[in-house]
């Protein structure tokens, strides 16, 4: 008697908890596809906004497509799979991002698509690891005006090579090596105004000294 009351509070207990993981799975399945709906409505004004902001870094003919396929499982992530598709040069193909966008490309594209994020997410500090790789001229300066502009509403830190960029800072540090102790260490103290019309000026054309490049980057500072 006893054994058959243990099996059968057993068999409830399995019951109760069986109705409790449909519930769970039947609410995730409602707020992934909720999800879905909004990913939906913001795919095309995302696509848009990426598409003005590649034009400005000087990828006039670049488009960024995203593609959403439901997922026939709840995933971490939603009821999504979610591909990043590019062409930038009108070919008409839309490839997979990470396979052809270029080093330069692939920049450009990030920074158009955190400036585009950054204001809706918890992120006092963005950090930029050379994400001017591969661009000049240009379209160096209008990367710097980006991120001069996400720089008003967060703290920006930027690893770069590029004058146009390195130039509308409000505070630059050098990074530096030295050998002491027979071991060489790692640096970083902030340069002094006339400090950053030399180190712009040798991003410029290699040498600090040239009269020509130190007007210029006194020029890109704003320094009389």
């Amino acid at each position: 008697m006893r054994r058959c009351r243990l099996v059968t509070n057993l068999s409830e207990q399995i019951e109760q908890w069986q109705k409790a993981q449909d519930a769970a799975l039947q609410l995730v399945r409602k707020t992934g596809n909720e999800l879905t709906a909004l990913r939906s409505k913001a795919l095309e004004p995302f696509e848009t906004q990426v598409k003005a902001l590649l034009q400005q870094v000087g990828m006039p003919n670049a488009v960024l497509k995203v593609k959403l396929e439901p997922l026939s499982a709840p995933a971490p992530h939603g009821m999504d799979a979610i591909q990043f598709l590019f062409d930038a040069n009108k070919s008409g193909r839309f490839e997979p991002l990470e396979k052809v966008a270029s080093g330069g490309e692939l920049s450009r594209l990030m920074l158009s698509i955190k400036s585009l994020v950054a204001g809706g997410l918890n992120m006092p500090t963005l950090i930029f690891d050379e994400i001017d790789s591969g661009i000049s001229g240009e379209a160096a300066r209008q990367v710097g005006v980006i991120m001069q502009s996400l720089a008003q509403k967060h703290q920006l830190i930027a690893i770069t090579h590029q004058p146009q960029i390195a130039a509308r800072a409000a505070t630059h540090y050098f990074v530096y090596k030295q050998e002491k102790n027979k071991a060489i260490k790692t640096g970083v103290r902030v340069l002094s105004t006339d400090e950053r019309v030399q180190a712009i000026a040798q991003m410029l054309s290699g040498n600090e000294h040239a009269e020509a490049s130190a007007k210029i980057a006194r020029e890109m500072l704003g320094v009389v």
